[in-house]
């Protein structure tokens, strides 16, 4: 799959795309990423690619002309038909959240173009020319959509065969159909008990017994326990859909949660 980014800002993806572990999809090819900068699609010896916006207000806004071109150049390199041309995707904090289930979509598809704003946003009339999709982080405002690109690129990279060294960690990842949904279960590791500040601090018992069924359930009660607590809604959809078998419901149901 292939993504093309168009960024005033192209530095910033460089050390992303080189370190960590889904540097093996990006270095692989398995997710080719592509960056382009509007600036050199831009007239004049400064190079402009915004101005200040009509009817007064704070903040410059992006010019539709130069992402235009650099849009089109974007096209023609990817030399697909008009009828599975890869969509362009705005990041705006009014588009819709970003969810596990989209990222999935995403790990599947051919790519997209991802369209990274700054300043004050882009001129209106690129984006309902040009763009097909608009994805939020969340209800808060970033200074451009880079590290919500970043985001994306990072979620749809671990999903793609060979990049994380276990190919089933993904599949107990929070939110993820294998867990229902819900929220992963906290995790230990060496030494057996951590002198924390308040004293010293076991690793559950059960962990360190070797019974591969015990294991399972506790970890299953405990992402039961966080996600009621944390997201609880996440638990009353996975309630609503059948999810809960009996000994869930036992288990919540003893301690109030249900």
């Amino acid at each position: 799959m292939r993504f093309d980014v168009i960024t005033l800002f192209p530095e910033l993806f460089t050390p992303f795309l080189q370190h960590g572990i889904n540097r093996r999809a990006f270095e692989g090819g398995l997710v080719d990423v592509r960056l382009w900068n509007p600036r050199d699609f831009a007239e004049g010896n400064y190079r402009r690619v915004d101005d200040r916006p009509f009817g007064g207000g704070p903040g410059m806004v992006m010019m539709a002309e130069p992402l235009w071109l650099c849009l089109q150049a974007v096209r023609a390199e990817r030399a697909e038909p008009d009828e599975a041309r890869a969509p362009v995707v705005l990041f705006s904090p009014i588009g819709q959240t970003l969810q596990h289930a989209s990222v999935e979509r995403w790990s599947q598809s051919q790519g997209a173009v991802l369209l990274c704003g700054r300043y004050e946003g882009i001129d209106q009339r690129f984006i309902d020319a040009c763009v097909d999709v608009q994805i939020s982080l969340g209800d808060f405002v970033l200074s451009g959509g880079e590290i919500a690109a970043m985001a994306l690129l990072d979620a749809v990279a671990r999903l793609q065969p060979g990049v994380l060294n276990d190919q089933g960690s993904h599949q107990q990842d929070s939110f993820n159909p294998a867990l229902d949904g819900l929220l992963d279960s906290p995790h230990h590791t060496r030494p057996e008990v951590w002198q924390g500040p308040a004293g010293p601090m076991p690793v559950p018992e059960v962990l360190l017994g070797g019974h591969h069924e015990r294991i399972a359930r506790h970890r299953r009660e405990q992402s039961l326990l966080l996600t009621a607590r944390q997201r609880p809604e996440l638990l009353q959809r996975a309630r609503e859909q059948g999810l809960l078998d009996a000994a869930d419901q036992r288990f919540l149901r003893a301690r109030g949660l249900l």
